[in-house]
């Protein structure tokens, strides 16, 4: 099937969703050594005398450098430009684009899935990234959601590790990229060399997915501008919301079914819940 791209370069795209395919095996042995490798240096966990209902910040100091370096980063340029990228360019294209990116980050997703034993999560994300990259035009449309496809369940490597039993660790602010801790500053590393796209493309095809994700953060900076600053800027503490918003929704992410089926309790329903509890630390 030849169809062509945004800029009018014909591609095969069954040949290279084929490409694709054949090296997941591939790719999935060399990042399931890596993710060993992470695993043999544990990272931190909290003492005895640590207070249960406080988050695990051993490097708050450092921390606060960033947020603030962050902060002043996202003032002077982040913040501006997602607004102007975001009222430049129509609603539409913004969802389009958006769309282009995710569908580009599907390979890695699966490639995590393989990776959690997750047979039913690889296979959905497999059909969705078919659909969308043939039927929606390389990912520009959705007729994977229209045709009442399962919702992508959008795994990491962080994700992966959480599976493989490796402790959340110390919280982590890292510059320009925000909140994380260490167990999913790992997975970020990791994630770098999941997708099979970026060996499966060639030059400047490879690069098309960075572009798209740079941009759908753009767009998202400006579209949910309010939010953002509210937190940011409108906060007594912007460190200890920010951080205690990450712990929050990462956590609740990782006890969903795409991790394995098990429950969890949205930290938000639950007054008497500890939001900062390491959910695999037992």
């Amino acid at each position: 099937m030849i169809v062509y791209d945004v800029f009018g370069n014909s591609m095969n795209l069954v040949g290279q969703l084929s490409a694709v395919c054949q090296k997941l095996t591939v790719i999935a042995r060399a990042i399931a050594a890596l993710g060993l490798l992470v695993l043999v240096s544990a990272c931190a966990s909290p003492g005895p005398n640590h207070p249960p209902q406080q988050p695990f910040d051993p490097y708050e100091t450092q921390n606060r450098k960033f947020h603030e370096f962050n902060r002043s980063l996202d003032k002077a340029i982040i913040r501006p430009a997602g607004r102007g990228y975001s009222k430049f360019l129509p609603d539409d294209i913004e969802t389009v684009i958006g769309r282009f990116a995710f569908n580009l980050s599907l390979p890695g997703a699966i490639v995590n899935n393989i990776l959690q034993g997750n047979g039913k999560g690889a296979t959905e994300d497999t059909y969705r990234f078919l659909v969308n990259s043939t039927v929606g035009l390389g990912g520009f449309f959705d007729p994977a959601t229209e045709m009442g496809m399962p919702k992508p369940t959008d795994a990491d490597f962080g994700q992966t590790l959480y599976v493989w039993g490796a402790r959340e660790g110390a919280y982590i602010e890292l510059p320009v990229l925000g909140p994380a801790t260490e167990r999913s500053t790992a997975g970020k590393v990791v994630d770098m060399f999941t997708n099979p796209l970026s060996y499966a493309l060639d030059s400047p095809e490879n690069y098309y997915g960075t572009a798209a994700s740079v941009s759908a953060r753009l767009s998202d900076r400006g579209r949910y501008s309010d939010t953002i600053d509210s937190i940011l800027y409108d906060s007594a503490d912007s460190y200890a919301q920010a951080r205690s918003l990450y712990l929050q929704n990462r956590r609740f992410k990782l006890g969903g079914d795409s991790v394995g089926g098990g429950s969890y309790l949205d930290p938000y329903d639950d007054p008497y819940s500890d939001p900062y509890e390491d959910p695999y630390d037992e």
